[in-house]
């Protein structure tokens, strides 16, 4: 397997399309990565909005692929619109000078510890989190939110979806991070990034019905905090009540790693 060279800068890549999220979102990203990473980085955003994105974030224009149309037609007999686009990301020769790895990220995470152990890990696979209930229904499939490959090793990613995308879109059932893992172990090129890295905050972090009785809790090795389904992060840090299971005090922490931090690094304009 490619041995990483650790003195050149570590590729990170986001996408955002649509208005769900907005440029703060990407901003503290960057900044959290910027953080906690021991080397220089690249961060590029994918998207067809850029407006309020900090200057020292490359951006990659968001494609309409040749595939558009199969995929759009598998996604909608799945009920899943949209939910395969960062597929985009795998394209081989997607930024021509890039070199190395990419550790990507979706906008709905939040870091909180150092990610250099998470981009070096396994080199020359693919890497992803055990899905909390892929897991926990006995399945294999890797959880999207943090995601590592490598572009001139992983093309096929890109490849194999646009050869035959409305059966690929069908097989995963119109799951990207179904598609992404699988084909990645069908490759024999896949690895877990261990558990207690990435966590859920509202599975390892906010669980029921301890939610009730005290605010969110850190786990002590967490290097990244997902925020799939709700609540997401500012719903979090102010305290949320969208039902029983899913309750939240406010999470100091989480103003801590995702806002005040941001704003020392960035600057109140860009955070």
């Amino acid at each position: 397997m490619t041995q990483i060279q650790t003195s050149q800068a570590v590729n990170i890549m986001c996408i955002k399309w649509g208005t769900l999220f907005g440029p703060e979102y990407v901003n503290r990203l960057y900044s959290g990565v910027r953080r906690n990473m021991s080397r220089p980085i690249r961060f590029f955003c994918m998207t067809e909005h850029d407006e309020g994105l900090h200057p020292e974030i490359e951006v990659l224009d968001l494609p309409v692929e040749p595939y558009a149309e199969p995929m759009a037609a598998a996604l909608k007999v799945a009920n899943r619109q949209g939910a395969m686009r960062k597929t985009s990301l795998f394209r081989r020769d997607l930024v021509p000078d890039l070199k190395g790895p990419v550790l990507g990220f979706d906008l709905d995470v939040v870091i909180t510890g150092n990610l250099d152990d998470i981009h070096d890990l396994a080199p020359g696979a693919i890497a992803m989190r055990h899905d909390w209930v892929e897991k926990r229904k006995g399945r294999p499939t890797g959880h999207g939110s943090v995601f590592r490959f490598d572009p001139s090793q992983h093309g096929f990613l890109y490849d194999d979806l646009a050869a035959d995308t409305y059966k690929v879109v069908e097989n995963a059932r119109g799951s990207e991070q179904r598609y992404t893992s699988h084909k990645a172990m069908e490759n024999d090129c896949f690895t877990y990034i261990p558990e207690q890295w990435v966590v859920s905050f509202k599975y390892d972090c906010n669980p029921f019905p301890g939610n009730w009785l005290r605010p969110p809790h850190l786990p002590a090795d967490a290097r990244v905090v997902c925020f799939h389904g709700r609540p997401k992060m500012p719903d979090a840090v102010e305290g949320w009540n969208g039902s029983l299971i899913r309750h939240s005090k406010p999470c100091g922490w989480l103003q801590d790693h995702w806002i005040d931090r941001s704003r020392a690094d960035l600057g109140d304009d860009w955070a």
